[in-house]
C-alpha cells in the first residue's frame, strides 16, 4: 500500500466512523431518512460500498438500511429517486448477493409500488402534453421526477413495461410546444430555476443541467439504448436534445461551454444572459452535460460527438478560471461529482487526456477532503458523497455497488 492510499484510507476510516451510528430524524420531518439526497437512504449507499469493497461489517450498512425504512415509506406521487419508495428501492439495488436475501420481502413490496408509481406518473405526464401546458422540473428531472424513476427502473426491471413507458414519455418530452407562439422545447419549465415565480423568467426557463434539466433525460435515453433497450423515436429524440445542446453550446478560449438555463428573452434572442461559463460541476456545468454528450455519441455510434464532448470535458477540468468556481468536495456541485463523473467518462473515453486528468482530480479531492468539513453528512452535499467518491480513488476499480448509478453516469 502507498503512503498516499494509506492516507486516503485512514481519511475513509474517519468518514465510515463519523457516519457509524444514524440519528433520529426531526420529529416534524419524520420522512427525511427516506432522502437520498440528505438522509439515511443516501449514507447507507456509504456502508454499503464499504462492505462491498473492503469487507467491512455488514452491521453498519444494515443500520441505516434499517433508519431509511423506518416508519411508513411514502410512496406518493411526489416522490421519486431522491425521496421515498424509489429511493429505497434503489438503495437495495446495490445491496450485494450475500445479504440480498435480508431484503427480498422489502425489494418486492417497493418495486411493485414504484412500478405502479411509474405508471401514475406517466399518465399524468401524457395528459399535460396533450393538453400543450408546460412541465415542471417534478415532472421529468433526476432527483424527483420520471428521469429518477427511470433509473431506478434500468437497474431493478430493465425488461418491464413501467421503464418503456418512461423512455416513450421522455421520447414525447422531446417534441416542441407551440407555447405562447415561441415553439419552445417540450421541456421548457413554467417556473424559475428555483421552482418559484421571478420577474427575471416571465414564462419559465429551459434548463440544461443533468439535475433538473434536459441533460437528465438524455443520460437515461443514452443509457438505455447502450443496453440495448429501445423504444419508438429513442434516437430521435436523443440527437433532437444534442441538436439543441448544439445550438446553446458557447465557445470560448478555455473551450465550450453551456448556460445553466436560459428564459424567454434569451431564447428570443439566441444567447444566453452571460457570457462565462460557472463552476464545471456534475448537476449543472459542464461535467455532466458532457458526460452525458458523451454516452450519447456511444450509444448512437457518433465517434465525433463523442470526441467533442471529451474535448470539452477535458478542457473544462483543466480551466483554473473554471475551476476556481468548485469550493466544496460535494457530489453535486463539488470535486466529489466533478471526479467521480470524470472517472466514468475516462473509462469510456476515446481520448487518452482523460486518464491522466482523473489523477489529478482525485488528488486534489483527496487534498480538500475533511470529515466533518461540510454542512451536512448526507450523499448529495454532504460527508457521504465525497467519501463515496474517495472509495474510487483509493482504488483503481469501479464502485462495486453502482451507487453512482443515482447521478445516470454509468
Amino acid at each position: 500500500m502507498t503512503a498516499l492510499t494509506a492516507t486516503t484510507a485512514a481519511v475513509l476510516k474517519q468518514y465510515t466512523a463519523q457516519l457509524a451510528e444514524p440519528a433520529p430524524p426531526p420529529p416534524d420531518e419524520p420522512w427525511t431518512v427516506q432522502s437520498l439526497a440528505d438522509g439515511a437512504a443516501g449514507i447507507s449507499l456509504l456502508h454499503i460500498e464499504m462492505a462491498s469493497r473492503y469487507g467491512d461489517s455488514w452491521r453498519p450498512a444494515h443500520r441505516w438500511i434499517t433508519a431509511a425504512a423506518a416508519g411508513q415509506i411514502s410512496a406518493a406521487d411526489t416522490t421519486g429517486l431522491f425521496l421515498g419508495a424509489p429511493a429505497l428501492g434503489f438503495v437495495l439495488t446495490t445491496v450485494p448477493p450475500p445479504f440480498q436475501h435480508l431484503y427480498d420481502p422489502a425489494r418486492g413490496t417497493l418495486h411493485q409500488h414504484i412500478t405502479d408509481l411509474a405508471h401514475r406518473r406517466v399518465d399524468a405526464a401524457l395528459t399535460r402534453i396533450r393538453k400543450g401546458d408546460l412541465p415542471t422540473f417534478a415532472e421529468y428531472d433526476l432527483f424527483y421526477g420520471l428521469t429518477g424513476i427511470g433509473a431506478y427502473l434500468l437497474r431493478a426491471d430493465p425488461e418491464g413495461l413501467a421503464l418503456e413507458r418512461v423512455l416513450r414519455y421522455l421520447v414525447a418530452l422531446t417534441r416542441p410546444l407551440a407555447s405562447g407562439g415561441l415553439g419552445l422545447p417540450g421541456w421548457w419549465v413554467r417556473h424559475d430555476p428555483a421552482r418559484g415565480e421571478s420577474p427575471h423568467f416571465p414564462g419559465g426557463h429551459a434548463n440544461f443541467g443533468a439535475a433538473h434539466g434536459i441533460t437528465g433525460p438524455l443520460l437515461l435515453l443514452a443509457q438505455a439504448l447502450r443496453r440495448g433497450i429501445t423504444v419508438d423515436g429513442h434516437h430521435e429524440a436523443m440527437w433532437t436534445i444534442c441538436e439543441h445542446l448544439g445550438v446553446w453550446c458557447q465557445l470560448s478560449p478555455s473551450g465550450p461551454w453551456w448556460p445553466e438555463h436560459v428564459s424567454r428573452r434569451d431564447f428570443g434572442r439566441g444567447r444566453p444572459h452571460h457570457d462565462t461559463p460557472a463552476r464545471p460541476s456534475w448537476c449543472y456545468g459542464t461535467t455532466g452535460i458532457a458526460r452525458a454528450g458523451q454516452l450519447a455519441g456511444l450509444a448512437l455510434r457518433a465517434p465525433d460527438l463523442q470526441a467533442f464532448y471529451e474535448d470539452a470535458l477535458y478542457r473544462a477540468l483543466t480551466d483554473p478560471e473554471q475551476l476556481a468556481h468548485v469550493t466544496d468536495t460535494g457530489l453535486c456541485h463539488g470535486w466529489a461529482g466533478i471526479y467521480q463523473t470524470a472517472t466514468r467518462a475516462a473509462a469510456d473515453a476515446l481520448d487518452p487526456r482523460l486518464q491522466t486528468l482523473t489523477k489529478r482530480l482525485g488528488d486534489t479531492l483527496a487534498a480538500h477532503a475533511q470529515p466533518g468539513g461540510l454542512h451536512t453528512t448526507g450523499l448529495i452535499n454532504g460527508d457521504a458523497g465525497t467519501a463515496l467518491a474517495l472509495t474510487t480513488y483509493a482504488s483503481p476499480q469501479a464502485p462495486i455497488t453502482g451507487w453512482d448509478a443515482c447521478l445516470l453516469i454509468n
